[in-house]
């Protein structure tokens, strides 16, 4: 046997060790204090120096079965190795359930429940991946960075492999792909009862013990989750009546966490904004979060049974869990108004996505019923509850342009106090201030996922913002830049034309007058400037929403007056230019012979651009 010290919630050091010592002379009892044979640590996979477990903890892995076996198991997934080519945040690109699959990538802490907003080229079973992941290792196999690929497409559980957190379960709807930072696990069958009985025991406070236990060490600093961790943790058989009492409690936290989601407007399970909450009737969140616990209190109080721990063990696991960081599951910043302002920046952002006809203001006032609510394995809808379903008619017919302009129909300002009115609930000063100042900030934060900015809303603005198109991506087309300049900034152009020679033909102009002349003077060359860039840029450009954001946005570069966004979008511009992103749609509309001649010899950009017949492969 070893007597072990540990001091790790001693402030004073030194008189810790000289009170712990003294214990150990006098054989008094103290916390601090471990008799342990260092024998019993290799019964722990990975052998880690665990000395201040139990010995009966210790005994589970040898004792019980571990979680993987011939009816479980885990995996690891895809490894695009250049995300940016093939992974897409899930609002960038048009509903093609045959191209774009969702794509389970890790994300923050969430036990449960979590959406999964990222999705990846997966048509025609990864051909284009496996492609290029074949041609980086000296044209090696794909499968070296694609990794199991039977188990895609299957419901399943994931959970994130490397974070400073605990390690957190969720549910991974059928249809997705999992990843090598999102790992996998699955039963023989899918079963979804089985499924949700397993992740009730995996998000145990018991079960993720024994996880850290494994981990050792490293679990004080980054904790790597990884896929054989799980696989070899014990893992208790159940019952029938167990497993469905499990299952139970798993469903009804996983619901309580999509309710939650649903106040999210880039989740795919958004419904309204939070502000509405109280007038559906809905249950207040903190009596959501309070149910969520007991939940938890209850999964807990199975699990320790379950595993035949003891009270003692039960303790120690519970203290040594008591200071572990909490994580919200919603933005409690967000609940109200901006009391100084009296704007809501999530509920205006509701109001500008209704304006564009994304979402659907019949839910705020009951005129529509929203669908039943889906099941955790069910897979992920191209549209949100929240949407404006394709047959409905939009709050405001427009072609995905407004416009920052007092006094013109498609004022942007002027509908988003129309929907107020429309919800009834009280419009208040300063909103066009909030769009010109506020809101394209708080828009791409929200909008920006996993490392990919990817706002929907554009502003493109004059030299001096004076005046500013609101641009919508989703319904962009190669048409749109015409359609900005012919029917908003020749219109606006003509306008302030003719205001400004009425000003300049006047005699014995005050001074206000002369200050309005040169204003309007100002907005009538940077309108013809906006004019001339528009449709320089129009000539060759043909978006195609496969690119994503970040490329379709890049030509506009100089239209934006946000500079960090501005920055990445010209950074973006440049890389194009030198051939970085052949791959893209975009690039072939500006380069194409260039682009071409890659096809020969990149198999990869040659299915990517449906130019399979160019490519020649390697010489011999």
């Amino acid at each position: 046997m070893t007597i072990i010290l540990r001091l790790l919630k001693d402030r004073d050091k030194s008189n810790g060790l000289q009170d712990a010592a003294s214990a150990v002379r006098q054989g008094h009892e103290d916390f601090r204090v471990f008799d342990v044979s260092p024998d019993s640590f290799s019964q722990v996979p990975g052998a880690p120096f665990a000395y201040w477990v139990s010995s009966n903890v210790l005994e589970a892995f040898s004792r019980m079965p571990s979680f993987g076996n011939d009816c479980r198991t885990t995996k690891v997934g895809l490894q695009t190795s250049d995300d940016f080519r093939f992974v897409r945040c899930w609002w960038e690109v048009q509903p093609n359930p045959n191209r774009w699959f969702p794509y389970a990538k890790g994300g923050a802490y969430s036990t449960f429940y979590a959406d999964i907003y990222l999705v990846t080229n997966w048509y025609s079973a990864g051909y284009e991946v496996k492609a290029w992941a074949g041609s980086l290792y000296d044209n090696s196999h794909w499968s070296r960075i694609v990794k199991s690929v039977d188990y895609y497409l299957r419901p399943g559980l994931t959970w994130t492999k490397s974070t400073t957190s605990d390690v957190s379960f969720r549910s991974m709807p059928n249809l997705c792909v999992f990843s090598v930072s999102g790992l996998g696990a699955f039963t023989n069958g899918d079963s979804s009862s089985e499924l949700m009985a397993c992740l009730a025991l995996l998000n145990s406070s018991v079960f993720k013990h024994l996880v850290s236990l494994s981990l050792g060490l490293a679990a004080e600093g980054r904790k790597h989750y990884e896929a054989g961790i799980i696989y070899k943790t014990p893992f208790p058989e159940t019952s029938k009546s167990e497993s469905n009492q499990l299952a139970e409690f798993a469903n009804r936290a996983w619901k309580i966490k999509l309710i939650i989601d649903s106040h999210n407007e880039n989740s795919h399970a958004f419904r309204i904004p939070l502000f509405f909450r109280t007038r559906l009737e809905e249950d207040d969140l903190p009596s959501l979060e309070g149910e969520l616990k007991t939940i938890q209190d209850k999964i807990n109080e199975m699990a320790f049974g379950l595993f035949g721990f003891t009270s003692e063990d039960r303790a120690f696991i519970e203290n040594s869990q008591s200071g572990a960081k909490q994580h919200p599951h919603y933005d409690k910043e967000n609940e109200g108004f901006n009391a100084e302002a009296c704007i809501d920046p999530l509920l205006f952002a509701w109001c500008v996505g209704v304006s564009f006809g994304r979402f659907d203001w019949r839910i705020a006032t009951g005129e529509r019923q929203l669908p039943p609510d889906p099941e955790p394995f069910d897979p992920l809808p191209s549209k949100s509850p929240g949407m404006l379903p394709g047959d409905a008619v939009p709050f405001h017919e427009n072609e995905g342009i407004l416009v920052d302009d007092p006094g013109y129909p498609h004022d942007l300002t002027r509908l988003i106090e129309s929907v107020l009115e429309r919800v009834n609930v009280p419009v208040p000063p300063g909103i066009r201030r909030w769009l010109q100042r506020d809101f394209f900030l708080k828009h791409l934060k929200q909008y920006s996922k996993s490392r990919r900015k990817a706002p929907i809303y554009w502003p493109l603005s004059t030299s001096s913002g004076s005046y500013t198109l609101w641009i919508y991506y989703p319904v962009l087309t190669g048409q749109t830049l015409y359609t900005a300049v012919n029917d908003f900034v020749e219109p606006k152009h003509k306008s302030v034309a003719q205001a400004a020679q009425s000003l300049r033909t006047k005699t014995n102009r005050s001074r206000q007058e002369e200050n309005e002349l040169e204003q309007t003077q100002d907005l009538e060359l940077e309108l013809l400037e906006l004019r001339d860039t528009l449709l320089e840029i129009a000539k060759n450009y043909k978006p195609n929403h496969d690119d994503g954001v970040q490329i379709t946005a890049a030509p506009l570069w100089p239209l934006f007056r946000h500079k960090p966004w501005q920055k990445v979008l010209k950074d973006t511009w440049k890389k194009l230019e030198k051939g970085d992103y052949d791959w893209a749609h975009l690039s072939m509309n500006y380069w194409p012979d260039r682009v071409r001649e890659k096809c020969r010899v990149d198999k990869s950009m040659a299915i990517a651009h449906g130019l399979e017949d160019l490519y020649e492969g390697p010489a011999e």
